[in-house]
C-alpha cells in the first residue's frame, strides 16, 4: 500500500469513530477499517454503551477476508478482558497481517500491551498515522484516563460586544436558527450537557438534543451548590426519562437531596471552595462517573469558574452581528485579573459562517 492510501483509510476510520462520540462512554469512540487487496472488506465503530468495540464489528463484516489483511484503527486495540475479550486477540485470531493504529491507548490496562501482543504474534504494527486528529477525537477518553476528568468544551453565544442578554434579561434569540441547530449537533457529540444553577433557574432548560433524529440523549449536568433548583421545572419532570446529574455542596439541604434523588437524579456531593463548588472535585467526580466529554452551555458565572480553574479544553464562540451595550449581561463572569499576562490564552482552531453568525473554535 502507498502512504496516500494508508492515509485515506485512516481518515475513513476516524470519520467512522466520530459516529460514536457521545454514545460510547466510558469507552472511547474508536473507528476501524479492514483492507484486503486494495478493497475495504470491513468497517466498524464502537457501538452505543461501548460494546461491541470497533475491531470486532469490522472483523464480523470482513469474515474470512480479514486473513492477511491490513487493519486501520484510531486507537491501540485493547489488551484486557472487560465487558468484551481483548480486541488485540481478536485481530490475532483473525490472522491479520498489519495493524496501523493512529495513537496508543493511555489506559494503564492497555498502554502498549495491545501493540506488543500483536507484534508477539508476528503482526506488523505501525503507529502515528493522523495521530493529531486521533488525539483530538479521543481527547476526552485520554484526559479521563490520565487526569481523571472529562474533556470540557465551553460554548459561548453572544453579540459582537460579548453580551448574552439585555439589561432586562431578554435573550431569545441573539444567534440565528442555524447556529442553534448546530448547538444540538454539538450536544449530540458529547456525553453530557452542563449548566450552572442560575441558568437552570432562569431558563428552565431541557438540555436535550432535539430535531436531529437521534435515538439517545446526553446526560444533563447541573452545578448547584445549594440544590435550590425548581422542583416543578423541566429538569425535575424529566429526571427519570433522561439522565440528570446534580453536583452539589456537602452542605446542601438534606431534604432537597432526598427529594431530587426520589425524582430520579444522580447526586454527586462535592467539596466547596469559598462560596462555590470546587470545580476540580466536581470534574473528577464526573470523570469517576464515566463521563469523557462534557459540553458546557453556561451561564456566565460557571464559564468564569471553569476558565479561572483552567478546566476548559475547547472554547466555541457563536457571535451574532448585533450590539447590546455595556448595560447588557456579559457572557463571562468576573475573573479578577489584575494583569493581562494572567489571562488564559487559547489557540485558534477554526472559524466558519453559520447563517448570519460566526462560529470560532479555540483549543487550549
Amino acid at each position: 500500500m502507498t502512504q496516500a492510501s494508508d492515509t485515506r483509510y485512516m481518515a475513513l476510520a476516524l470519520s467512522l469513530g466520530r459516529r460514536g462520540q457521545g454514545r460510547t462512554w466510558p469507552n472511547p469512540a474508536v473507528g476501524c477499517v479492514i483492507v484486503s487487496g486494495g478493497r475495504i472488506v470491513g468497517r466498524g465503530w464502537t457501538q452505543q454503551g461501548g460494546v461491541p468495540h470497533a475491531e470486532p464489528m469490522a472483523l464480523a463484516q470482513a469474515g474470512s477476508a480479514a486473513h492477511g489483511a491490513d487493519v486501520f484503527v484510531t486507537l491501540e486495540p485493547c489488551a484486557h478482558h472487560g465487558r468484551t475479550p481483548p480486541c488485540a486477540q481478536a485481530l490475532i485470531d483473525a490472522g491479520v497481517a498489519r495493524v496501523v493504529m493512529a495513537i496508543p491507548d493511555s489506559d494503564p490496562r492497555v498502554d502498549g500491551l495491545g501493540a506488543q501482543m500483536l507484534r508477539d504474534a508476528g503482526i506488523v504494527v505501525e503507529t502515528g498515522l493522523l495521530g493529531d486528529q486521533a488525539f483530538a477525537d479521543h481527547d476526552g477518553f485520554l484526559r479521563r484516563t490520565v487526569m481523571g476528568r472529562p474533556m470540557v468544551t465551553l460554548k459561548l453565544a453572544s453579540s459582537v460586544d460579548g453580551r448574552i442578554a439585555t439589561a432586562s434579561g431578554e435573550s431569545q434569540w441573539i444567534t440565528g436558527a442555524q447556529s442553534r441547530r448546530m448547538v444540538h449537533v454539538m450536544r449530540a457529540r458529547h456525553d453530557a450537557v452542563m449548566v450552572g444553577g442560575g441558568t437552570a433557574r432562569h431558563d428552565d432548560p431541557s438540555l436535550t438534543v432535539r430535531d436531529m433524529g437521534v435515538d439517545y440523549q446526553p446526560t444533563r449536568v447541573v452545578i448547584s451548590r445549594r440544590l435550590d433548583l425548581p422542583l416543578m421545572g423541566t429538569l425535575a419532570r424529566t429526571a427519570k426519562e433522561t439522565p440528570l446529574i446534580l453536583c452539589h455542596g456537602k452542605d446542601a439541604d438534606k431534604t432537597l437531596q432526598r427529594t431530587w434523588a426520589d425524582l430520579g437524579a444522580t447526586l454527586l456531593s462535592c467539596r466547596a471552595s469559598g462560596t462555590q463548588l470546587d470545580m476540580d472535585d466536581a470534574m473528577a467526580q464526573l470523570g469517576g462517573h464515566g463521563l469523557t466529554r462534557v459540553f458546557c452551555e453556561g451561564g456566565s458565572a460557571l464559564a468564569a469558574t471553569l476558565i479561572e480553574n483552567d478546566l476548559v479544553d475547547r472554547l466555541i464562540t457563536f457571535t451574532a452581528g448585533m450590539t447590546i451595550g455595556a448595560e447588557g449581561l456579559p457572557n463571562m463572569g468576573a475573573l479578577g485579573l489584575a494583569h493581562l499576562q494572567e489571562a488564559r490564552r487559547f489557540t485558534l482552531s477554526g472559524t466558519q459562517m453559520i447563517g448570519p453568525d460566526t462560529v470560532t473554535t479555540w483549543v487550549r
